[in-house]
């Protein structure tokens, strides 16, 4: 299998390219792995010193939790990866963000660019993102922790927004059964075709969706229109959230899904083929009711003479 790659274009924290030689498993594969393990920086820990704001504590933290911070994979390490063993981890892997916000004589909105962290480099994405409002008199006074983690263990930690992928379009005219009649121009919804010197001609064929419009629009013969997919070809469309800049991310994908498959084969030369699953203890939680007025154990006995005091008043 020979891998191709082309890069059709990066615009922002978005790069689109194509990727050839491999089955849609392994396009699959590399999908899932810029969603689940690519890691990214993403605030983990909050100390709350002062909140009267209308945000509860929890939901504030939540809300923060969310908001993308750039990330420099080369200086940090996972926290599972830290010789450190602390709970809120070292300057190796972890960065520390404080926000102290205070309304002092008008209502006023507390963004993630109030957010001061101890690396510069390791600063909100976007500064403008609302967290909460303050009326004067009110105040947020907090110290954020920010780690590395992925995506696997919590949405969060997903680095991009979107990572999407599509058979190649291959498209064939015959040039002695088409009329040139432009019926396909009209209802293709990418713009795929074009009349050019008067010919029937293909200008983007990455844009094709594959809805085979132009076969049911042929007025003379659907065969002068043959549109299908090859099978060893995608058009990739990645997203970056902005923590990462999205050639980087691709390519951190690519070398996190070739180390887990050297560990597989690895294995495999081993014979480690099955995983050995330890016997574990099943834990017995009380039976509470769904609904009522208090948090009291289900009693089924308790329940039954209640049916009948009911039956017998009815």
């Amino acid at each position: 299998m020979v891998l191709k790659v082309e890069v059709l274009g990066v615009d922002g924290d978005r790069v689109r390219f194509l990727l050839g030689g491999v089955n849609v498993a392994f396009a699959n594969a590399l999908r899932r792995t810029m969603i689940m393990d690519v890691p990214c920086m993403v605030i983990d820990d909050i100390f709350f010193f002062d909140n009267s704001s209308v945000v509860a504590d929890e939901n504030l933290a939540h809300r923060i939790g969310y908001v993308p911070l750039r990330t420099d994979l080369d200086r940090y390490v996972l926290p599972v990866d830290c010789e450190c063993g602390s709970e809120l981890g070292c300057e190796k892997c972890r960065v520390v963000l404080t926000l102290d916000v205070e309304a002092k004589t008008e209502t006023r909105t507390v963004y993630s660019g109030d957010f001061v962290s101890e690396d510069p480099a390791v600063v909100p994405v976007s500064p403008g993102i609302p967290l909460t409002k303050i009326a004067p008199g009110q105040a947020v006074r907090l110290e954020a922790y920010a780690k590395l983690g992925t995506g696997k263990e919590h949405s969060k930690w997903q680095p991009v927004s979107s990572a999407v992928y599509q058979h190649v379009a291959e498209i064939e005219m015959d040039e002695d059964r088409c009329t040139d009649c432009a019926e396909c121009v009209k209802v293709c919804p990418r713009d795929v075709f074009t009349i050019e010197g008067g010919k029937l001609r293909v200008v983007d064929v990455n844009g094709c969706i594959i809805c085979g419009e132009c076969e049911k629009a042929c007025p003379v013969d659907p065969s002068a229109v043959r549109v299908g997919a090859l099978d060893d070809l995608f058009l990739f469309t990645v997203e970056s959230t902005g923590c990462l800049e999205p050639a980087r991310l691709v390519v951190e994908a690519v070398r996190v899904l070739s180390v887990k498959l050297d560990e597989f084969a690895g294995k495999l030369e081993r014979g480690e083929t099955e995983d050995v699953i330890d016997a574990f203890e099943v834990v017995e939680v009380e039976r509470r009711r769904l609904y009522g007025g208090g948090a009291g154990d289900f009693d089924e006995e308790e329940e039954a003479e209640e049916d009948v005091v009911s039956d017998v008043e009815q």
